[in-house]
């Protein structure tokens, strides 16, 4: 009764018109940063919180987190309609997503991705308002050895995104591992593979990588094969998904959405490797499991439920220990201090009316969200019209602005074109480009938490450990599953 009679506060307080604008305003403003290419979540929080200054804590919280939910949404568009994701986890969205446009069914994609979006965010959120405390506890007791055994349990999921072809993907992920080598090692501060390139010590950025493979490399691809007219547009606004689409998919939006809300809560996880992980899991459960790759809605359904389960799970330590889940929920924590909260365990003591307005505004948004892309999407599925010779240009601006916005560095721009032409040569030789990607997010997690369980217990702690052995058992047996279902007849 007490958590009702809090959330009731927590209501009130939400549904003043400032609060209610603040929402209004995040989500609009989160859907656009998500579908621009090189603006992630966290960028688009970090740019709005000098503007939360002078704003009173409620509207300013409730404004930055509704700019985070509705971002994780914002991604699939351009990962539907143009192959270009606006974030890193929505590269899982276009496994499914652009082949659906490429067939004519952009309006399915879109509205797939869209309920699945509301519906993740929806789970996460009420998994942050009823076990916060639980699963934080849960989440600070992981050891390096369990952060290791997440990642390489990550990693198995190659074995389902190379279908057929499972040896090239594990080649693409082997390659976006090595990748990873290039900087300064994370634990001795020693440089790898810079060859006195300034720049290279930081290593390849994420995004730069991201819109070379996939939105580069379409284009690329597109202009190589003569693809510069548009395909029609009437055939698209008409295959909408029907009630009876979404209800098939129930079960699965579930699953995937408790999937990304448990990765969320686990500090440096995030939403890529969620949404992965959730595509992977949805793709040994189906009944028809080859068709995941040629434009299956259960893989949209999935890989955007996992993203947007995913935020109300980061929320989780951030809210009751202090500790941030995500990029996004580190620059929350910023955000709340300048309002003179301070995450963790008496922020529900101190200020359980602000906390409560929090996990309601989490709600709102994604009604809110749900509403707008509804009317939204009706709009967004018309770039499928633009003929190809004027958005590619397009794209290719985009492209070069949203590399060079997240350093400031036009070295990120020629990362970005580089990454292009290997975006087109992957595609020329039939290597799939996911993996890359997913070798770039997970191959740091790896090898950091790999040598600090290494120092702190031996190479013996992996197997000694319950949690990390029972998930290593795990990753081995689906990796085992994914090989024995795709060898050859």
């Amino acid at each position: 009764m007490e958590l009702l009679s809090h959330l009731g506060d927590g209501l009130v307080l939400v549904l003043g018109w400032q609060a209610l604008a603040a929402v209004v305003l995040g989500v609009v403003l989160g859907i656009l940063v998500g579908a621009m290419p090189g603006l992630s979540p966290s960028m688009g929080v970090a740019l709005l919180v000098p503007f939360t200054y002078a704003m009173a804590p409620i509207p300013a919280l409730v404004l930055l987190i509704a700019v985070y939910m509705a971002a994780s949404y914002g991604g699939s568009i351009t990962a539907v309609t143009i192959n270009a994701p606006g974030t890193p986890s929505s590269v899982v969205t276009a496994l499914d997503g652009y082949p659906l446009t490429q067939q004519g069914r952009a309006g399915t994609a879109l509205g797939v991705s869209l309920v699945a979006s509301a519906v993740g965010g929806f789970v996460g959120a009420v998994v942050l308002i009823l076990f916060s405390g639980p699963l934080a506890k849960l989440a600070v007791r992981f050891h390096p050895a369990e952060y290791f055994a997440v990642a390489v349990f990550g990693l198995t999921t190659v074995a389902s995104l190379g279908g057929r072809n499972r040896l090239k993907a594990f080649a693409a992920a082997v390659f976006g591992l090595l990748l990873n080598t290039v900087g300064i090692d994370p634990i001795s501060g020693v440089s790898r593979f810079t060859f006195g390139v300034a720049p290279l010590y930081d290593g390849f950025v994420l995004i730069p990588a991201l819109i070379g493979l996939f939105a580069l490399g379409e284009v690329f691809t597109q202009i190589g094969a003569g693809e510069l007219e548009a395909r029609g547009g009437g055939r698209l606004r008409a295959e909408w998904p029907a009630l009876r689409e979404y209800w098939r998919l129930k079960f699965g939006l579930l699953r995937a959405s408790v999937i990304g809300t448990i990765i969320g809560v686990f500090p440096g996880a995030g939403a890529t490797i969620a949404a992965f992980i959730a595509y992977d899991v949805a793709k040994r459960t189906s009944r028809q499991p080859e068709a995941f790759g040629q434009g299956c809605p259960e893989g949209v359904a999935a890989a955007e439920a996992a993203n947007s389960g995913s935020v109300g799970g980061a929320l989780v330590p951030l809210l009751t220990l202090g500790i941030p889940g995500s990029a996004t929920t580190a620059v929350l924590i910023g955000a709340l201090m300048i309002h003179d909260l301070v995450p963790g365990p008496l922020l529900f003591v101190d200020h359980p009316r602000i906390v409560h307005a929090i996990f309601v505004s989490l709600l709102l948004a994604n009604v809110v969200m749900l509403a707008l892309g509804a009317v939204g999407s009706r709009l967004w599925i018309q770039v499928t019209v633009v003929p190809r010779r004027i958005l590619y240009p397009l794209v290719l601006t985009v492209s070069v602005v949203g590399s060079f916005a997240v350093r400031y560095s036009f070295f990120d721009v020629v990362c970005c074109a580089g990454f292009g032409f290997l975006g087109w040569l992957f595609r020329r030789h039939e290597y799939p480009v996911a993996p890359v990607v997913l070798g770039l997010v997970l191959g740091g997690i790896a090898e950091t938490n790999f040598r600090r369980a290494v120092m702190m217990g031996g190479y013996g702690v992996f197997f000694t450990r319950p949690a990390s052995a029972l998930i290593l058992a795990g990753a081995l047996l689906c990796l085992a599953l994914a090989l024995a279902r795709n060898r050859p007849k």
